[in-house]
C-alpha cells in the first residue's frame, strides 16, 4: 500500500477483491458456452462503482496482480472515478477471475471462481494506510473479503476497528459464501463479529436464518440491534426491505416494498446495487425510508440486466426517477 496519501478526503472507502468476470454468451452449462463477455466483479467494486457513479468521492483498497486482468480492473475502476491509489499491482502475483454462466428462468447462474492463492488473497493488517482510511467519513465492508483467507480475515477486523474507534460511520453486508469458510460455526462467529462493529448492517433474509437462528425480517433485525448496530436493513429480495433502529435521532420500523421487475436476467449484484443505494442515500442525510426505497429501486434495476454493474445508475437517472 501507498503510505502517507495526501488525498482530499472521502466520503466512502472500501477494500476488497476485484476479479476479471467472463460472462457466457448464452443459457445453459458452461462448458457448452463458446464465447464470453467481459466484465468486472466484486463485491466491493460493485458498490464502490454504484457509489461512484452517483457522485460520492469513493476510495478502494486492494492488491492486484501485474497482468492483463489487473491493468483491465484497474482501468475500469478508474474510468469510473474511484480513487486506486492504495491499488497495488504486484509483478508475479495473478488476478482473481470467474465464469459466469446465463440463465433463462430468473434462478441464480452458474459461477465458476478461479481466485485460490490471487494477488488480493495475500493482503494482511500490515496492508493497511490508517491515515489515508481515516480521511473517509465512511468505511463499506462485506462479509465476502473476510472469507478470502486468514489474512484477508485479520485485515477485515483491523479496517473496522480502526474505523470505529475513529468515530467514523460503518456499513456493513454479510454477503455470505459459504465455501470460502471453514465451516458454518466459523463462518457465523466470524460475520457476526464484523457485523458487530457496524453502525448499519445489511443482512439478507436468507443469511438471518444461517447467522442468528431467526426466520422473520424483525427477528433479524432485533438480533444485530442487540449486538450494536444502530440501524438494520434486511433483504426480503422482490418483496423489498425490512428496517428498524434509529438514524439521525429518528426511530424507524418498517417495510419497504420492492420495485416492479418486468423480467429478471441476472441476480448477480443486486444485493450490492441496493447497499450502494442505501448507503448513498444515508450519506446525503436522507430519511432511512427515503434511502431503503432507493436501494430497492437500485436492485431492482440490477437484476434485469447482465453484468453486475450494467444496472447502476448516474445522478441524472436518480432523479429523473425522484430517487
Amino acid at each position: 500500500m501507498i503510505p502517507n496519501s495526501t488525498d482530499a478526503g472521502l466520503d466512502v472507502v472500501t477494500f476488497g477483491e476485484a476479479m476479471m468476470m467472463l460472462v457466457a454468451d448464452r443459457p445453459g452449462p458452461l462448458e457448452q458456452a463458446q464465447a464470453f463477455h467481459k466484465r468486472t466483479a466484486g463485491a466491493e467494486t460493485n458498490v464502490a462503482i454504484g457509489l461512484a457513479r452517483l457522485g460520492l468521492r469513493v476510495g478502494w483498497a486492494s492488491r492486484l496482480g501485474a497482468d492483463s486482468m489487473g491493468r483491465y480492473l484497474l482501468s475500469e475502476m478508474q474510468r469510473e472515478g474511484i480513487d486506486c491509489s492504495h491499488v497495488d499491482c504486484v509483478p508475479g502475483q495473478r488476478t482473481g477471475m470467474l465464469f459466469k454462466g446465463q440463465v433463462s428462468d430468473g434462478s441464480d447462474p452458474p459461477i465458476e471462481y478461479h481466485r485460490q492463492g490471487s494477488a488480493a488473497s495475500r493482503m494482511g493488517a500490515q496492508d493497511i494506510d490508517g491515515p489515508w482510511l481515516c480521511r473517509a467519513r465512511h468505511l463499506h465492508a462485506t462479509g465476502v473479503f473476510a472469507a478470502v483467507s486468514p489474512d484477508t480475515l485479520a485485515l477485515s477486523r483491523q479496517t473496522l476497528a480502526l474505523m470505529r474507534g475513529a468515530g467514523r460511520t460503518i456499513s456493513f453486508d454479510t454477503n455470505l459464501r459459504p465455501s470460502l469458510w471453514g465451516s458454518t460455526e466459523v463462518m457465523r462467529r466470524e460475520i457476526n463479529q464484523l457485523a458487530s462493529q457496524a453502525d448499519w448492517v445489511l443482512p439478507g433474509i436468507e443469511e438471518g436464518l444461517i447467522l442468528c437462528g431467526e426466520r422473520t425480517p424483525e427477528g433479524v433485525a432485533a438480533f444485530y440491534l442487540a449486538q450494536g448496530a444502530r440501524l438494520v436493513v434486511v433483504k426480503l429480495g422482490p418483496e423489498g426491505a425490512y428496517c428498524e433502529g434509529t438514524h439521525a435521532g429518528q426511530a424507524v420500523k418498517a417495510y419497504v416494498p420492492g420495485f416492479p421487475v418486468e423480467q429478471v436476467v441476472d441476480t448477480v449484484g443486486a444485493g450490492d446495487a441496493f447497499a450502494a443505494g442505501v448507503v448513498s442515500a444515508l450519506l446525503e442525510g436522507r430519511a432511512v425510508l427515503d434511502a431503503v426505497r432507493r436501494g430497492a429501486w437500485m436492485g431492482a434495476r440490477a437484476v434485469q440486466v447482465l453484468g453486475d454493474t450494467e444496472g447502476l445508475p448516474s445522478r441524472a437517472q436518480l432523479q429523473e426517477a425522484g430517487l
